[in-house]
Formats: structure tokens, C-alpha cells, sequence
């Protein structure tokens, strides 16, 4: 039977919509921006940068994204589904790279389907304290027989490690920015101590 917790969630979780207005993309690349500046070491403790392959374009394209480790491997929810750029991109191509504070690893992307490895993923999220919070949160009350049978709406992806080459990581190449920055602020500080 289930709970009007889990009947009000999975609702909940479908209506919200996929971020196209400028702003909501551009925040939503944030992350990406203060990777290139360098601070992927901050980052990349809360949001794992994955390069895919475009499924129309071929070239690389970067997403960062909240991610968790399920038996040692990076673990991500598609918030929207199969919808997103980014699994699209992983369905015609599921090599890619991703890069947390841990550093960049080459990976095979692979939907969690199976009964049992959703069992297992339901299992940890219930004993990790960051995942109870966060599930409840966002009001979900499911037992593990519920999430086995509602599946098809949660998009669970793990990636594990290959030796197939994989797209080129994002590169921390706006560092130099801190240094122009930092001239910024010296010449301010001068000019406003400077006695004409």
C-alpha cells in the first residue's frame, strides 16, 4: 500500500521544470565556471563534472551535477529523466570522463535497472545520513518494494571505470583570472591610499 507521502512525491518530482530560461542555465553552470577558475578541489566534493560526447555535435560537453558514491563508483539521479542533454548524450555514447575532488577518471556510464542493484542503491541511500536527509527532504516515504515498482520514473546512473578513451576533462584554465584580480584590488588599494 502505498504511503500519500510517496503519492505526493513522485508528482512533485515529475512537475518541476527542466531549466531553459537563461538565467536558471546559467546558474546551473556555475559550477563549471568555478572549476575552470580553479577550485575543483572545493567543487568537486559536492559536484562531479562529466564530459560527455554530443550525440549530435561529437564534440565534448561538460554538466556538473550532485553526485554520490555507491560502492565506491560515482552515482547520479537525472532529476528530469531521460530528458536531459547529458543522459541523452550517455545513451549514444556512454563513454566519459568525470572529474570530482578526487580527480578526473575515464568511465562507462550505465543506467541502474536491474532489481537488485536498486535494492542495493536503496539500501545505502537509506543508511547514509547526507541521502536521509536529502530524501526527506523532498518528502520521499517509499519503501524499498514501492521504489522497485515506480523504476521506470527514477533514472539512476553509475559510472564505472574503463581503459576506452574517453573525452578530454574540463581544464582549470581560467586561474589566471585570480592573478588579474588580485592586480585589481592592489592598484584599488594604492589608488585609494595614493595622497595626490
Amino acid at each position: 500500500m502505498e504511503t500519500s507521502t510517496s503519492k505526493q512525491f513522485i508528482p512533485l518530482l515529475e512537475s518541476i521544470p527542466y531549466p531553459s530560461h537563461p538565467v536558471m542555465k546559467w546558474l546551473f553552470k556555475t559550477p563549471l565556471l568555478l572549476w575552470r577558475l580553479g577550485l575543483g578541489p572545493l567543487v568537486g566534493r559536492f559536484f562531479m563534472i562529466m564530459t560527455t560526447t554530443g550525440r549530435k555535435s561529437g564534440l565534448p560537453r561538460h554538466t556538473a551535477i550532485e553526485f554520490h558514491e555507491l560502492e565506491g563508483k560515482p552515482t547520479v539521479m537525472s532529476g528530469w529523466g531521460e530528458k536531459t542533454d547529458w543522459y541523452r548524450n550517455l545513451a549514444a555514447n556512454p563513454l566519459a570522463t568525470v572529474q570530482t575532488w578526487r580527480g578526473a577518471q575515464f568511465v562507462r556510464a550505465r543506467r541502474i535497472d536491474s532489481d537488485e542493484e536498486l535494492r542495493r542503491a536503496f539500501a545505502w541511500a537509506q543508511s547514509s545520513p547526507t541521502m536521509q536527509r536529502m530524501m526527506k527532504l523532498a518528502g520521499f516515504a517509499m519503501s524499498a518494494e514501492q521504489f522497485i515498482a515506480e523504476k521506470e520514473r527514477f533514472t539512476l546512473v553509475i559510472f564505472e571505470p574503463t581503459d576506452q578513451p574517453t573525452p578530454s576533462p574540463l581544464k582549470a584554465d581560467l586561474v589566471w583570472l585570480w592573478a588579474v584580480l588580485l592586480s585589481i584590488c592592489f592598484l584599488l588599494v594604492w589608488l585609494t591610499n595614493f595622497r595626490w
